[in-house]
């Protein structure tokens, strides 16, 4: 599918969108943006003044390399940046244009400290070495989900508060590592929501899907592009119920939870990324409620 006709797709969704009345009237509200949380695998929200000689326009930004987010505000504009889990904490900067040919501005912001939850496990090592044959397909998979976490395109979404894609408990397990004999493991880079095998997964905004399939650590997945790099990805699935280019609504079905790829059950891995790395999903979804009260006690693969 071409850009131009995901970014079409994108808009009719955002066209018929309810509920969101800050994004509706053109101007992007904090009843709609995520939680700010200036940490590694948090999100920066910062502000951008407007300038008469902009005309409107919006200006362009980049953080580290990737284009980012930029929502209209009523006193100018939110750059809305996914602070990768590998950030060192100090300062860091954003980069800005405005207009083609002008010379980019530069806007410093700090990374927090956060420690977060480390697992040391001794298991048999055939338990935890891929044969070279998986190793292999694991690059393959990799390159095929940087590409798909590189998707930028217009309309901005409508809201960044996230419909939960699952009705269950939530592990709190987002930045967990884990230690196998000794040898860390990148750290755990979603969400896991418990839920029986065959539970309906929905949509957690409006969106175009942009990628499906079986993935060697994630089993059947797919990814969800909500326009300007905001992607979100559903792990483990029994049933894919979707196909690429399919534009989707806030809440339509897109598969079934299921225990595929490397897990030791059925459960929802839910992914939320910005500006190509995945973030905390905790920050664009409602408080859970009592009986999905975040859990110390995640169900994650075993990445390498």
């Amino acid at each position: 599918m071409s850009a131009s006709l995901r970014g079409a797709l994108l808009g009719l969704l955002s066209c018929v969108a309810v509920g969101h009345a800050g994004a509706a009237s053109g101007l992007y509200t904090a009843a709609v943006l995520p939680q700010a949380s200036l940490v590694p695998g948090g999100v920066a929200i910062l502000s951008i003044a407007a300038r008469a000689e902009d005309a409107g326009a919006a200006p362009a930004v980049s953080y580290e390399g990737s284009s980012v987010m930029v929502l209209k505000a009523a006193d100018g504009w939110r750059a809305i940046v996914g602070v990768p889990l590998s950030a060192m904490p100090g300062s860091a900067s954003i980069e800005i244009r405005r207009g083609a040919g002008a010379t980019p501005q530069t806007m410093r912001f700090d990374i927090a400290p956060k420690q977060y939850a480390q697992q040391r496990l001794q298991v048999p090592p055939a338990q935890v070495n891929l044969s070279q044959h998986d190793l292999e397909r694991y690059a393959r998979e990799q390159t095929r989900l940087h590409a798909a976490l590189s998707s930028f395109d217009e309309p901005p979404p409508a809201t960044l508060r996230l419909l939960p894609p699952v009705d269950g408990v939530r592990s709190s397990s987002f930045g967990l590592r884990r230690v196998f004999n000794n040898e860390a493991r990148n750290p755990h880079s979603g969400m896991d929501i418990a839920a029986s095998k065959g539970t309906p997964v929905r949509a957690a905004a409006n969106g175009v899907v942009i990628d499906t399939g079986n993935y060697f650590f994630n089993g059947n997945s797919v990814l969800i592009d909500h326009g300007e790099g905001l992607i979100t990805m559903y792990c483990h699935l029994s049933v894919i119920g979707v196909a690429v280019g399919q534009a989707v609504h806030t809440g339509a079905m897109i598969g079934k939870v299921g225990a595929t790829g490397r897990v030791t059950g059925p459960h929802l891995h839910f992914g939320v990324a910005l500006n190509r790395d995945f973030v905390d999903p905790a920050l664009f979804l409602p408080n859970p409620s009592p009986a999905s009260s975040p859990v110390p006690s995640p169900q994650a693969p075993s990445r390498p």
